[in-house]
């Protein structure tokens, strides 16, 4: 499934390996929200799903609770504006009109993604939305996305919150899946940015977290990653980049998924035994 959002980092095309390590749970808790692409793909009864960034979070809960009018407002913004010109007046009014409704502002917010250059999202110090112009000839308006997404987020419950916030909200039968902006790349995704510090204090809260729900992390593959995950079982995969300056069709990257489970600790993954391979493949095959 495919998502709303163009998004650097998109879980999308690495859905396979990732599902091979998340177990079953009654509910899945991400406290970085991004693309959801991870919550589109899966199918626990029941989701938490936090960001740090109220626009991305808002563009949620809009579609969540007022679908037909979010996209009634969305194509008419993407029709009446495709010039450059158009662009920095929308994103104008984004960043200095204060009495701009939610539902325009969310609606906003995804012509700012699909019209931007790559679709990154950015913000400066003060909090501006300062992505240029993308000079797309017909941007993709995602209308299939909007309204399964619409249709899967009724079991959703989403939040504007840090993941130390959402990870107190943790609870026995939960799954926690963590996709921080990675170490190294995608660091300036907010106006606060995200440090080596943040990187830190996130591992040791999973720590204590994985004493009660199975823990995912995924991160870029370096040496502090590897050192600050030492006590998960990790493994590393090769993903190709399609958002930044830098991306072609030929630009890859490698990443890790680190898997805590609370009774096993760092043993436990699908990828380093057999019996938790086939564990893994008889949960997706019943889902």
């Amino acid at each position: 499934m495919s998502t709303i959002l163009k998004w650097a980092g998109n879980k999308s095309r690495v859905m396979p390996e990732l599902l091979a390590h998340l177990p079953e749970g009654d509910r899945l808790v991400e406290p970085f929200a991004g693309s959801c692409a991870v919550m589109m793909n899966t199918d626990y009864p029941a989701y938490l799903v936090a960001d740090i960034n109220p626009d991305l979070i808002n563009l949620y809960r809009q579609i969540k609770e007022h679908t037909r009018p979010f996209i009634v407002v969305a194509v008419s913004l993407f029709n009446q504006n495709k010039t450059g010109e158009s662009y920095y007046a929308v994103r104008e009014a984004f960043n200095h009109n204060p009495a701009l409704p939610l539902l325009e502002r969310a609606a906003y917010f995804l012509y700012l993604n699909r019209n931007g250059y790559r679709g990154l999202c950015r913000y400066n110090k003060r909090g501006e939305f300062n992505i240029p112009f993308g000079n797309y000839a017909e941007p993709y308006f995602p209308l299939a996305e909007i309204e399964a997404f619409a249709e899967k987020s009724q079991r959703a419950i989403f939040i504007c919150a840090d993941f130390r916030e959402t990870l107190r909200l943790t609870k026995s039968g939960d799954v926690v899946y963590c996709d921080p902006p990675y170490d190294g790349t995608f660091s300036d995704y907010h106006a606060s940015g995200f440090s080596k510090d943040e990187h830190h204090d996130l591992v040791s809260m999973l720590l204590d977290v994985s004493e009660r729900c199975p823990v995912v992390v995924s991160n870029s593959d370096t040496l502090y990653t590897r050192s600050i995950l030492r006590d998960f079982s990790i493994a590393s995969i090769s993903v190709a980049r399609s958002v930044g300056v830098a991306a072609g069709k030929s630009k890859r990257a490698s990443e890790i998924i680190a898997v805590r489970h609370p009774a096993l600790g760092p043993a436990w993954s699908g990828f380093d035994l057999a019996a938790g391979a086939d564990w893994s493949a008889e949960v997706q095959a019943s889902r």
